[in-house]
């Protein structure tokens, strides 16, 4: 999830040209420099949207007319903060009643509402909180009253990162894709609608886990899962060893379709995850041991010997989970094709896990998204901060690789 490092940022490439350029120290720190600017640029920002609120429309807005109230030019005032003098154009009301919080009328020292501030608020909302609570930690943290709409709009500027980020350009070949989905409550049309927001992991041929992109759609099939996959061959991605999957619809004839060489292989966690739901709390320990029994045996027939006696120990209690395994068997069996090192590195999907319920976390304390836009943003930056979790490669990686390169060596990239 963390931004590919082969791809700088907005603010990466700002900095690379201004380097080339041969920049002077004066020219960013200076009486009058690039940093001083940015920092006004961002209040003023700040107060256009404060008075937007205010009015109840945006400037120039059609909606905006005969309503009475309305703007009224601008006044320059200026405050003092640790680099020296800011002077800050403030908007004005024609009715003289806009008070903007960030900067009061008689404040004369810059508030330490900058990037901290900034900051902290996004990550604040990165960890499930609503912008009411968020408002109240503010004011209390730093003194400095918002609303719950400034809030909202200080977290809208990521929109156009999340843009950047689900186009950025992408490696050639994955050896893994795991393919999962989460169910969020999503206003539509004056209705509020169960709706999936599916996500993509890969794993590199470093071993590094990269989530690739999120996708949000009510009803999945092949001519969804077909446009997902058209993306990543759009941005880059050439060549996927194995797809994991949870019985995705339509999954398997859209990878067949855009990377034919695929294999498709249906997630080891999801459907041992699947079968314990069915399961009561003092029995989840022995069924959790005899399904180990059957995706750990070494061949497919060992598997199945391993499913029947599963089966005879627990039909009676539990008839559907034999059921579940044998009729997705189709899609289980090429597992045991594997060898065991990468074996290891199908099932064993912590990232995966950890990154569920993570995000479950977060979304249980919110009710129902009022866009897809407003989940997508969260879901985002949610995922931006699990991602620095995720400062190793997986594990067993090594020894998968090499069996990777020796099971598909016409397919590995030489280095």
């Amino acid at each position: 999830m963390a931004r590919d490092k082969k791809t700088p940022s907005k603010i990466d490439r700002l900095l690379d040209e201004l380097m080339e350029d041969g920049v002077d120290v004066e020219d960013l720190f200076g009486e009058d420099g690039l940093l001083k600017r940015m920092k006004k640029r961002m209040a003023e920002r700040i107060l256009e949207a404060e008075l937007t609120e205010h009015l109840g429309y945006e400037k120039h807005a059609p909606d905006g007319r005969n309503r009475g109230n309305s703007r009224n030019g601008k006044t320059t005032k200026t405050l003092k903060d640790q680099t020296g003098d800011l002077p800050v154009e403030i908007p004005r009301d024609r009715e003289g009643t806009f008070d903007p919080r960030l900067i009061r009328k008689y404040q004369t020292r810059w508030p330490d509402f900058d990037d901290k501030i900034i900051d902290k608020i996004i990550s604040m909302y990165a960890r499930g909180m609503s912008t009411r609570d968020i408002q109240g930690h503010v004011e209390d943290l730093y003194g400095v009253a918002i609303s719950p709409e400034l809030v909202s709009r200080i977290t809208d500027t990521v929109t156009e990162e999340v843009t950047a980020w689900q186009s950025r350009p992408l490696d050639a070949v994955y050896p893994i894709l795991f393919l999962d989905a989460l169910f969020v409550k999503i206003r539509d049309s004056g209705s509020i609608r169960n709706k999936a927001v599916y996500l993509a992991l890969g794993v590199n041929l470093n071993g590094d886990k990269e989530l690739l992109g999120l996708w949000i759609e009510q009803n999945e099939g092949a001519k969804f899962w077909l446009n997902v996959l058209t993306e990543l061959k759009n941005r880059g991605v050439n060549d996927i060893f194995i797809a994991c999957c949870d019985g995705l619809t339509g999954f398997p004839q859209a990878i067949e379709t855009v990377y034919p060489k695929a294999q498709v292989q249906l997630c080891i966690v999801h459907l041992v995850r699947n079968s314990l739901t069915y399961v009561s709390w003092k029995d989840r320990k022995q069924v959790a041991r005899d399904l180990r029994a059957i995706y750990q045996a070494t061949t497919a027939e060992q598997a199945e010997t391993a499913l029947d006696r599963f089966a005879e120990r627990w039909d009676e209690q539990y008839p559907t989970i034999s059921r579940q395994w044998r009729k997705n068997w189709d899609h289980l069996s090429p597992f045991f094709a594997f060898p065991q090192e990468i074996r290891k590195v199908i099932y064993t999907t912590n990232a995966i896990e950890s990154m569920n319920r993570g995000l479950r976390k977060i979304i249980k304390t919110r009710g129902a998204f009022p866009t897809d836009e407003a989940a997508r943003k969260l879901l985002y930056l949610a995922l931006l901060n699990l991602s620095r979790r995720w400062t190793r490669p997986i594990a067993n990686w090594t020894a998968a690789i090499n069996q990777f390169v020796i099971m598909y060596e016409d397919r590995v990239p030489i280095s």
